[in-house]
C-alpha cells in the first residue's frame, strides 16, 4: 500500500476522497521536495509546547509520520529531531528554516518562527486529532507532495488508491492524446 501511495499525486487522492481528508491550504511544506507516506502517529499538544513530541519521538516505529495537533497557533516553534520516521506534520509553526529548506526530510508545517518551544505541559499520544481542515486518527495514512498533505483512513485505502490510481492512468492517456494532436497540427 505504501508503495502504491508513492507513485500517486496528493490531488488524485484528494479527487477521489471527495477532498473530504485534505489538510487545506494552511499547511506547507518547508523541505526540499520528497514526497511523505507513512501512518500517523498522533500527538496533541499545547500550543507552543513540544514535550510530547519529543516522547512521540521515543515511540516512533521507522516509517511513522509523526502528526503534531498544535491547534495551528503559530507563537512558537513545534520541531524535533527525527529518529526514522519517514516526516512530521505539524499543525503550528516550526524554526531552522534555511536548514529544513536544504533538507529532503518532509516537514510540513502552518508557519515559521524564530522562537523556540517550551517543554512544560502534558499532552496525549495516539489520539485523534486535527490538522487544518482533517481529523487525523493514529495509524491513517499521510500523503505529502509539494501539493499539499491528504489523510487517507486505514478502511478507504485500498478502494481510494484503485480510483486514484485509475484516474491518474486516464489523465495521462488525455495529457499523451493533447500533446499527439497538436505535435500532428504543428507539424501539418
Amino acid at each position: 500500500m505504501i508503495a502504491a501511495l508513492r507513485k500517486l499525486a496528493t490531488a488524485h487522492l484528494s479527487d477521489n476522497m471527495c477532498r473530504l481528508y485534505a489538510v487545506g491550504p494552511n499547511v506547507f511544506p518547508f523541505h526540499a521536495s520528497r514526497k511523505l507516506v507513512g501512518p500517523a502517529l498522533t500527538v496533541k499538544v499545547s500550543p507552543g509546547d513540544n514535550l510530547m513530541v519529543h516522547k512521540a519521538i521515543d515511540i516512533a516505529q521507522p516509517g511513522d509520520v509523526i502528526a503534531v495537533d498544535a491547534g495551528g497557533i503559530n507563537t512558537q516553534a513545534i520541531i524535533a529531531e527525527r529518529n526514522g520516521v519517514a516526516g512530521i506534520v505539524i499543525y503550528g509553526a516550526i524554526r531552522d528554516a534555511d536548514a529544513l529548506a536544504k533538507s529532503h526530510f518532509p516537514i510540513y508545517a502552518s508557519a515559521i518562527t524564530h522562537r523556540s518551544p517550551y517543554k512544560n505541559c502534558p499532552g496525549e499520544i495516539n489520539v485523534p486529532i486535527v490538522i487544518g481542515d482533517a481529523v487525523v486518527n493514529p495509524g491513517d495514512l499521510i500523503i505529502g507532495d509539494d501539493d499539499g498533505i491528504v489523510v487517507l483512513p486505514q478502511h478507504t485505502a485500498e478502494n481510494t488508491i484503485r480510483l486514484a490510481s485509475l484516474q491518474a492512468k486516464n489523465e495521462a492517456e488525455l495529457l499523451k492524446n493533447i500533446r499527439k494532436k497538436t505535435n500532428r497540427s504543428v507539424m501539418g
